[in-house]
């Protein structure tokens, strides 16, 4: 049964708002107390309440999302010709070309372009848009500033146990990437589970290597092709030579059979300026230095025995452990020995003799590393023992024009700036890297850093001179970007500095020629009164009295 009840109201009354008033407080409901209901309830006494004074924490968690980077290339191939026309083929394109520019139209067009162009050759002769009119105020701003270096990133060996960083190359395409060779070089080490990996790194992603590089053998030294920078040379431990293709993987393109090879391990390869962009060459301890083709590498191309008496025996020859390659000399290169001897080769000679052009003899112990200077050839850098020294090849069997301090600690590699004539950085065994301006200051360097607790043994720096990259024996690798004073130019110092070598030159010829004379003189004497010639017993005495004093002095000093 359906329940409907209707409300009549009038029209006017729909949608009036309500209107309240005031009234009295109305008591709906009073329930009085009953004491009977007492006997119900259990008093409790004392009452304890906890209170939390600390703020209430909570634990977040919160997961970014990781940006997925991926590399990706652009293949150009060359456009802008018919369909019929194959840009590969000389013949067609030639054929083609000289169609066109026996056109009426391509004359016209030509002069048509020829007129504007020139207007705008004009325009841009007319004002130098890159002119500097404050270079004097700017020089003075940048003297002030004091040299200085910050570690800018870290390359850590993946693996353990640790190796050495023992080589660096720098990528040729901006300085993108390096490339370093880990190998132990303690004699007999033969830890277990060491790896045989080298690794190219790129700097934008420093934490894990961009390419591994599979030896069969632990790699010494790696160099870039500069003419193929999707080429890579190494010189293996057990005396090998390999090349990687960058492209194809991190497995090797090809070696050099072992019967062909070193018989020592390569401490120095480097790629030949040829037309193909295939030719390298190689120095190791074994005294030979062996030059290659990649595309025949089933033996050497050419051989040179590293004996100075020039009888091209390999029983006498001098174990090579640093090379040195320049391009601006194609002919020339430097091979740093274990003896201490630098030798000065030119591979344009007929015999093999005469490809030992000069020799000198630098150090007492092992010459590290040998380089040539970027703006002046005919000089170069050598360390060794505990300095570094700098000589020139138009002074023949002479001593060194400039050298450095006597360090306490060994000095382990060197190489010059690529923008600076007279700066040049130097590694020692204590971890310290040296920056030395022979310019201003030659008796001690111009910023020395502790880069490590373990030795520094490889050097190398980018091609604009702000970044240098240090391998320690525990093979991290540390990026130093230096302060702008060390790397920009000024003016006229390429001048100064070539002054400088001059006169050090000269200073050290007249220098030899006053010894000489006095060889000559002290002969003439001894042959003139032979009865009154010095006891041998005597003039050891009186050396072992001037060594051991000059020991206590120098003790005493310290």
């Amino acid at each position: 049964m359906e329940i409907k009840y209707e409300y009549t109201r009038k029209r006017s009354d729909f949608g009036r708002p309500c209107s309240f008033s005031d009234l009295l407080a109305e008591v709906t409901v009073d329930i009085p107390p009953d004491p009977s209901l007492a006997d119900n309830f259990i008093p409790q006494d004392p009452v304890d309440f906890g209170v939390q004074e600390g703020p209430v924490m909570a634990v977040h968690e919160v997961n970014t999302e990781r940006a997925q980077v991926s590399s990706q290339g652009v293949n150009h191939v060359e456009g802008g010709w018919p369909k019929h026309i194959d840009p590969k083929n000389s013949e067609l394109t030639s054929r083609y070309r000289e169609e066109v520019e026996r056109e009426e139209a391509y004359t016209k067009t030509v002069q048509r372009l020829g007129f504007v162009m020139e207007h705008y050759i004009r325009q841009n002769n007319t004002i130098d848009i890159y002119e500097e009119y404050f270079e004097e105020e700017e020089e003075e701003e940048e003297e002030e500033e004091h040299p200085s270096a910050k570690t800018i990133n870290v390359l850590r060996d993946p693996n353990t146990p640790k190796r050495m960083a023992t080589h660096l190359s720098w990528h040729p395409d901006s300085n993108r990437a390096v490339a370093v060779a880990y190998c132990s070089l303690d004699f007999q080490d033969s830890r277990k589970d060491m790896s045989f990996d080298s690794y190219i790194w790129d700097l934008e992603k420093p934490y894990t290597p961009e390419l591994t590089l599979k030896p069969s053998s632990p790699v010494v030294t790696l160099e870039y092709n500069s003419k193929d920078w999707h080429h890579v040379l190494g010189g293996c431990y057990n005396g090998q030579i390999v090349y990687w293709d960058t492209r194809k993987g991190g497995l090797p393109m090809e070696m050099t059979p072992v019967e062909f090879s070193h018989r020592d391990p390569v401490y120095g390869a480097y790629w030949l300026p040829s037309r193909t962009g295939t030719e390298c060459f190689s120095g190791s301890t074994d005294g030979q230095v062996l030059w290659w083709d990649i595309r025949k590498m089933s033996q050497p191309s050419e051989k040179l025995v590293l004996d100075i008496t020039r009888q091209d025996q390999l029983k006498d020859a001098l174990g090579a452990i640093s090379l040195d390659f320049a391009p601006t000399m194609p002919t020339k290169f430097l091979v740093g020995t274990e003896q201490g001897i630098i030798i000065s080769c030119n591979r344009d000679a007929k015999t093999p003799p005469e490809k030992i052009a000069n020799i000198f003899r630098s150090h007492i112990g092992a010459v590290y590393r040998v380089t040539r200077n970027p703006f002046f050839p005919k000089v170069f850098l050598s360390v060794g023992d505990w300095t570094a020294r700098i000589w020139t090849e138009e002074l023949m069997d002479s001593s060194s024009i400039m050298e450095t301090k006597y360090h306490t600690s060994y000095l382990l590699d060197a190489c010059w700036s690529p923008m600076k004539p007279a700066v040049f950085f130097t590694a020692r065994s204590d971890g310290t890297l040296d920056i030395w301006d022979f310019l201003f200051h030659q008796k001690e360097p111009s910023l020395s850093l502790k880069v490590s607790n373990d030795p520094l043994l490889s050097l190398c720096s980018q091609d604009n001179g702000r970044v240098v990259a240090c391998g320690t024996r525990q093979g991290t690798v540390s990026l130093l970007e230096i302060s702008p004073g060390l790397c920009t130019l000024r003016k006229n110092e390429k001048t100064l500095t070539s002054s400088m070598f001059e006169r050090e030159a000269r200073r050290e010829k007249v220098l030899q020629d006053k010894y000489r004379e006095r060889l000559l003189r002290e002969q003439e004497r001894l042959r003139a009164r032979p009865e009154e010639q010095e006891d041998p017993q005597e003039v050891f005495k009186q050396a072992r009295a001037d060594f051991l004093s000059n020991i206590k002095a120098e003790r005493r000093r310290r």
